[in-house]
């Protein structure tokens, strides 16, 4: 094994450039803390993007990994193994869902998720019904389908053609999908309830419903993407309970494994007919290791009490940034749920967001961007409150001294 020492250089001559990674590299991480290649310590307010919901190195998490890593690993899905199953059953148990399928990803329950309203519109109306509805800003992964599904032009330019049949409205306005809906055509209208990396924006209540009956009047499946809005993000377990509109398929991933990579396309068993044997399939879909972990998370996560403490924990992270925001001139508002929450900039300082990443980092808090204009935090949903206000005072530090040049 080559012991060599690494440093962010070494990505610049071994990794695909695709990304642009920071300098430092974290090595250890303990609850909401972490800590780099030099020892230092930071604040983790990202959540790797709303992942680890759970906070680093959770005891729970390491002990399901743990004792399903001394049974059995990975099974071909010619097999199925016990914690697919449990994982299924807990996850139809809790949500609208009766039948599940497991992926790795967010883009490959998306991918899935598409696939199966074509199928199922297909098999009950024709091939003429094949076209989708999504939403410009919207984000729904990186495979050729989903990028194409999702509204932000510049993650496919260099990659067409593009998958056809795919229209794209205006986020929280149904004056846009009714121009564009057909009882003909439209198989499935795509939303995210709360657009992610289109900048923290949460879908308005009359929106979200007035998609609902417009499904419902053209014969077209409702799809939420809640990759990144589930598993107790919002405080529910799934936003579409906190708007109370039923989606036909809904699709999850981020905290659903947090940190291990899994996915879950849910949906009814009317419309899950539609992927018979051999339709559709993933190599790692199911991975017994994978389902372990994400029922230990499941079973933490849609305790009450959890779900009871990210409003607490999001109304004391809302109101501090708003503070800041308010203090320095540089937020104009906090919008969001839960603890999904986007600091937006005000005209001063717009399409600043990455200065703001950065001046954390130097203070030793870690937040995201959705975007040039959104300072964007997901942190862990069970962050104690002292690391929220450490973070909040090293946040105001990393402000005060940006503002002061």
């Amino acid at each position: 094994m080559n012991r060599e020492p690494v440093t962010r250089e070494l990505f610049d001559d071994v990794m695909v450039p695709n990304y642009a990674p920071g300098q430092i590299i974290p090595v250890r991480g303990e609850g909401s803390r972490i800590w780099d290649q030099e020892g230092r310590e930071y604040v983790d307010l990202q959540g790797g993007i709303a992942v680890t919901c759970l906070g680093h190195s959770h005891p729970g998490l390491i002990g399901a990994l743990e004792e399903q890593a001394n049974k059995i690993w990975h099974l071909s899905n010619v097999m199925t193994n016990e914690p697919a199953l449990r994982l299924a059953r807990s996850l139809c148990e809790l949500t609208f869902a009766e039948r599940v399928f497991f992926a790795n990803s967010g883009a490959e329950a998306n991918e899935a998720a598409f696939k199966l309203a074509r199928r199922y519109a297909w098999e009950h109306t024709g091939p003429q019904k094949h076209e989708i509805i999504s939403f410009r800003n919207s984000f729904h992964g990186r495979t050729l389908f989903t990028v194409s599904v999702g509204g932000q032009p510049k993650y496919l330019e260099g990659f067409e053609p593009a998958p056809g049949g795919i229209h794209h409205a205006e986020y929280n306005n149904l004056d846009s999908v009714k121009a564009l809906i057909s009882k003909e055509k439209t198989c499935a209208v795509v939303v995210e309830p709360i657009q992610g990396e289109g900048g923290v924006m949460p879908g308005d209540q009359a929106f979200l419903e007035g998609l609902r009956a417009l499904c419902d009047e053209h014969d077209a499946l409702l799809v939420f993407d809640e990759v990144q809005s589930g598993v107790g993000r919002t405080g529910h377990l799934y936003a579409y309970e906190m708007y109370g509109v039923t989606p036909d398929i809904l699709t999850s991933a981020k905290g659903l494994g947090g940190g291990f990579p899994v996915a879950a396309m849910l949906t009814t068993a009317k419309v899950a007919a539609s992927l018979g044997v051999g339709t559709h399939g993933s190599t790692y879909g199911g991975n017994a290791l994978a389902c372990a972990v994400a029922q230990k998370v499941i079973d933490t996560v849609s305790q009450p009490d959890i779900l009871r403490g990210v409003k607490s924990r999001s109304d004391r992270l809302r109101k501090g940034m708003m503070d800041i925001g308010e203090r320095y001139g540089v937020f104009r508002e906090v919008r969001g749920a839960g603890l999904l929450l986007g600091c937006v900039l005000t005209d001063a300082w717009a399409g600043r967001a990455k200065d703001f990443l950065n001046a954390g980092l130097d203070e030793g808090v870690m937040v995201l961007i959705a975007g040039a204009n959104v300072v964007r935090l997901a942190p862990s949903l069970i962050i104690p409150e002292h690391d929220i206000d450490d973070a909040l005072a090293r946040f105001d530090r990393a402000v005060s001294k940006l503002v002061a040049g």
